[in-house]
């Protein structure tokens, strides 16, 4: 199952339940963790990471999401707060949807309750291979658990041809490791051919 529809949602559709357009500059927080869950989010143009930061400062990214993907939507069906913060990475276009607005339009399109649990499926599928990457000592590892996740989102399977639209400070802080050991690590899995550096850029 490609993750690449995980998740949209017609805009016609959430606007037929109420939802608005919603502008952000780049750096402005969507919002912040203990906040309450009250909007499903679905990104129209730009990027916006979650992340959170631990005792010491040091920031942790958990996600990174772009167009035709949501975020925030996990939280809704449980009453709680967030437990990361959304922060746009470059200007955006969101469409967000309260939250018993969004519950409406799932009861009455059971379609996309249907996808909304395969979307929730995956995550919880990549959580877990997450942990299983951190687990290791292997930097290697690491970042092709990350990488392989990544490239998931890439409509089409081809060998060395998905582009990385990350910064190796954004990949270190997806993966705990130090950035310096992200830029030798990269150095040596392109030596083993296991992706292309050009230009900088990463192709996997």
């Amino acid at each position: 199952m490609k993750t690449v529809s995980c998740m949209n949602i017609e805009p016609e559709l959430l606007f037929s339940y109420g939802a608005e357009n919603k502008l952000y500059r780049h750096n402005e927080m969507i919002y912040r963790e203990g906040d309450h869950a009250a909007y499903y989010y679905q990104v129209v143009k730009g990027k916006v990471k979650l992340n959170s930061y631990n005792e010491e400062g040091k920031e942790f990214i958990h996600n990174i999401v772009g167009e035709k993907q949501s975020f925030g939507d996990a939280m809704i069906f449980v009453e709680n707060f967030y437990v990361m913060n959304a922060v746009c990475i470059a200007d955006a276009e969101l469409i967000r949807l309260s939250k018993n607005n969004f519950l409406n339009l799932l009861k009455n399109n059971p379609d996309v309750s249907l996808e909304m649990n395969a979307c929730l499926s995956q995550r919880l599928y990549f959580k877990a291979i997450m942990l299983q990457n951190m687990s290791s000592q292997n930097p290697v590892i690491r970042l092709e658990g990350l990488l392989n996740y990544l490239k998931s989102y890439h409509d089409g399977d081809c060998g060395q041809c998905f582009p990385v639209e990350l910064t190796r400070q954004q990949i270190a802080n997806l993966t705990g490791l130090r950035v310096e050991t992200v830029i030798r690590t990269l150095k040596k899995m392109e030596k083993q051919g296991k992706l292309t550096i050009k230009d900088r850029k990463i192709l996997y």
